[in-house]
């Protein structure tokens, strides 16, 4: 098969635990690049995060917000926030709890609760600026995905938002909040038909609970040597991890780099 795209997680895929991108694995995307395969950053990141990863990796077109914001060298192509009457309910839930949220948009992100434990613990393990404080950021801007800081037992509390909200959890006090049915497949379909590129000719690295649709999408789905084991049934290959060549060694078993 001849692919024309990879899709690429950052977190645990093109980053390691120390949010660290190995060179080997910024050598294979340039390679990859003069193969005439097109690489794109698929995350649950928000844009304004990303410019730095971006540009060490030579790379111009992202899918973030787990698939609800896609950008295609530097345009907008695909935007789809929650419901501001869902969010609304949402926050009444949320509050009622105790719970601190975050609130993702476009362009900056925001906490309701700025020196919550959860919220410090949860983003302080992403390495990103801190959200500003700003108590009613989501009835000014459009919403794409919210970070809902409660323990796993505490989840339970949500079920009757399933209907309408999609939940994914990264972090032991956090989950993200999505639109009903989103991931990062929904934002990947966006920019294929935007390309006029089918799926089969798409690949896909990842190693988290928010890429099992990217991955069974794609053509080609690769799961990360340290991918979380609920990940690995929607893969068509398992390659190493992260800091042992698992890029470059992905890409060689998609029939696109040689040994």
């Amino acid at each position: 098969m001849t692919y024309k795209i990879a899709f690429f997680d950052i977190d645990g895929t093109l980053v390691n635990e120390e949010k660290i991108i190995p060179q080997d694995t910024i050598d294979a995307i340039a390679e990859l690049k003069e193969k005439g395969v097109e690489p794109v950053i698929a995350t649950g990141r928000a844009p304004y995060f990303l410019d730095s990863l971006l540009e060490q990796v030579g790379i111009e077109s992202f899918v973030c917000l787990n698939g609800a914001f896609a950008v295609y060298k530097g345009q907008p192509i695909y935007r789809n926030p929650i419901e501001p009457a869902t969010i609304e309910a949402f926050v009444k839930a949320a509050r009622e709890q105790g719970h601190a949220l975050c609130f993702e948009g476009e362009t900056r992100y925001t906490t309701d609760q700025i020196d919550n434990e959860r919220v410090l613990r949860s983003v302080g393990s992403l390495k990103v600026p801190f959200p500003e404080h700003e108590h009613d950021f989501w009835t000014k801007e459009s919403i794409y995905q919210m970070f809902l800081h409660a323990v796993a037992d505490e989840e339970s509390t949500y079920e009757s938002f399933h209907d309408r909200l999609t939940f994914i959890r990264w972090h032991e006090d956090a989950l993200d909040i999505l639109p009903i049915g989103g991931s990062k497949a929904k934002g990947i379909e966006a920019m294929l038909a935007k390309l006029g590129i089918d799926k089969s000719e798409a690949i896909a690295f990842g190693d988290g609970l928010n890429d099992k649709e990217m991955l069974e999408y794609v053509g080609f789905g690769i799961a990360m040597g340290n991918a979380h084991p609920d990940v690995i049934p929607y893969a068509d290959y398992v390659t190493t991890h992260v800091d042992e060549r698992g890029i470059r060694n992905g890409l060689i078993a998609a029939g696109i780099l040689e040994k």
